[in-house]
């Protein structure tokens, strides 16, 4: 097989996959590791795929830009809705401490979980519910929900998605402990995980993930498929996935192949 037809090989199988790695594409081939990086590097300055640490993902799916927080609110908002309302059968009954991340499908949750404290109130005031936030927006819709216990981590505020970030924020949740974190995430992929496209966001999600005994991800449909560029948690640190119906069954069923428990939000009707 001459090259060209090996790379025109790489690029279909990269597309299919997802995501392709060197040592896969090194042994289907059999040629060399370096032969395959100049492949992926020809390939990369084409713009027929796009160069990740360990080998590729297709162009079309990597994404390294971030969009503001009024843009992605508005992206997929009923399966977001829908997706925060499903999370709260998440929480674990009696009190309980939470990680709550900084962003839309989050937001949607802690909005859910308000509305049910306020719709559950009684006259007794112990807390049912311990919240860690690095939002903005999360610690301001909590701060008055009954029975619940806001703590709003301090630091730098990134303007684009109201979230507190920063070396200060990052040591702050990794002195504290949580029966779950709920985090949001722009993109999932088997190879991958979670990721983000903000290194100081991926660095506060990863340390939720890592001081939580479980960890929830929120993630829409959309989000399936597409690569960031900052890996904040594997598929293998994950409990549950909360997502919409429209998830791409391939990857339901490599979730709970890896015995992730996938929980679909309630059917919902799409906005006009």
């Amino acid at each position: 097989m001459n090259s060209e037809e090996r790379r025109r090989q790489i690029a279909s199988l990269t597309a299919v996959h997802g995501r392709v790695t060197v040592v896969e594409l090194a042994e289907k081939f059999g040629v060399t590791a370096e032969t395959i990086r100049r492949d992926l590097a020809t390939l990369d300055n084409e713009g027929g795929l796009y160069r990740v640490h360990g080998g590729a993902v297709p162009a079309y799916s990597f994404r390294n830009e971030s969009t503001s927080i009024e843009t992605r609110s508005k992206a997929a908002l009923a399966a977001k809705k829908a997706i925060g309302k499903a999370a709260l059968q998440t929480i674990p009954t009696g009190p309980a401490t939470l990680f709550i991340d900084a962003g839309t499908t989050t937001a949607m949750m802690a909005e859910e979980l308000a509305a049910s404290l306020a719709k559950n109130h009684s006259e007794d005031d112990t807390v049912d519910v311990h919240i860690i936030t690095n939002s903005l927006p999360i610690a301001t819709m909590l701060a008055d929900a009954p029975r619940c216990d806001v703590r709003l981590i301090g630091g730098h505020v990134r303007p684009q998605s109201q979230a507190v970030v920063g070396d200060i924020a990052t040591r702050a949740i990794g002195v504290l402990r949580a029966d779950v974190a709920f985090i949001g995430t722009n993109a999932l992929t088997m190879q991958h995980g979670l990721s983000t496209p903000d290194a100081q966001e991926g660095a506060i999600k990863r340390a939720m993930v890592t001081n939580a005994q479980r960890v929830v991800a929120l993630c829409d449909s959309t989000k399936f498929g597409l690569d960031y560029l900052v890996s904040f948690a594997s598929i293998n640190d994950i409990a549950t996935v909360v997502t919409d119906k429209d998830a791409p069954p391939r990857y339901i069923d490599a979730l709970r192949h890896e015995e992730v428990d996938v929980v679909f939000a309630d059917e919902y009707q799409p906005l006009p």
